[in-house]
């Protein structure tokens, strides 16, 4: 009980401290707020990557597009054909007619297929497999495209490999992001509290003089830390959520013309808590730094 009550105190002790230098404990916490903003802003633009990622389907797709000329009982033995090399995957053809009408029920490019004298589609067939063998794809793939009338054989699943291999090399580059600015956070929290320990010298050999131990002094200068890292944290978490609102309108664009629908999310209330308190840590650890080392120094 003793403990938590020199606690308070030493806290509201530096409460008041930031208060009386209200420019000063801004611009640090701006600092703070900025720096931390951008792993912050990282990492809620990848999580929503990542759940983007995860709604659509990874499996491999063989897209087989036929030459618009390919006639009926050339389509029927090219199935057959397709079947047999892909044995045990599910195939779909896709008539050409199918395809106009999903193209007619975009009204922006309705008009431009009714003024086309004829259909400008070709018949498909999609292979959807199991097997996720890179080289066992590949070889498929080229067999596929030997076949009599196939203008184009296309690999759809690709991308979304691609697609997982950036999201862990970004994920890997936001870790080694967050690290290089947690020990910035750390050298901004260890220099003001240098400062504020020549300032308060005077104070401090008094303090000495009658009886305070190190540990009484030392307190205070560790929340002040923690609530300039605090008030950082909160700052950096706005900034994360201004982001999100600016970037919100454009991600859902660029979803639409790929005709996914997906909403940019902000960081939950977890994500706020951990950053919170990530930042008043790592403003602990930079005043503990700074408070052990020239503490000694004020005699």
């Amino acid at each position: 009980m003793r403990w938590l009550r020199l606690q308070m105190r030493a806290g509201l002790r530096a409460a008041r401290q930031m208060a009386r230098q209200p420019f000063n404990t801004l611009l640090a916490a701006l600092v703070v707020g900025i720096a931390a903003a951008l792993p912050a802003t990282g990492y809620m633009l990848l999580g929503n990557l990542q759940r983007l990622a995860g709604n659509v389907s990874a499996a491999p797709e063989i897209s087989i597009f036929m030459q618009p000329q390919a006639g009926t009982d050339t389509l029927r033995e090219t199935d057959k054909r397709i079947r047999a090399l892909a044995s045990g995957a599910r195939v779909e053809r896709i008539t050409r007619e199918a395809t106009l009408k999903r193209f007619r029920d975009n009204d922006a490019l309705a008009e431009i297929l009714d003024a086309l004298p004829d259909n400008p589609f070709a018949d498909a067939f999609v292979v959807h497999l199991d097997d996720a063998d890179a080289a066992r794809l590949e070889s498929l793939r080229a067999d596929l495209a030997k076949l009599p009338d196939v203008e184009h054989v296309q690999l759809d699943s690709a991308w979304a490999k691609r697609l997982d291999v950036l999201i862990a090399l970004g994920r890997q580059a936001l870790t080694m992001l967050a690290g290089a600015l947690g020990l910035g956070l750390v050298a901004v929290t260890f220099n003001t509290i240098r400062l504020q320990l020549l300032t308060q010298r005077d104070e401090i050999e008094v303090s000495r003089l009658l009886g305070a131990t190190d540990a009484w002094i030392r307190r205070p200068f560790h929340w002040f830390g923690a609530l300039q890292g605090l008030l950082g944290g909160a700052l950096a978490g706005l900034l994360a959520l201004l982001a999100t609102r600016a970037l919100a309108a454009p991600m859902a664009e660029l979803a639409g013309l790929y005709s996914l629908e997906f909403v940019l999310r902000p960081l939950t209330a977890t994500d706020w808590l951990v950053l919170l308190a990530l930042c008043a840590l790592l403003g602990w650890l930079g005043a503990s730094a700074s408070v052990r080392r020239h503490l000694s120094r004020i005699a």
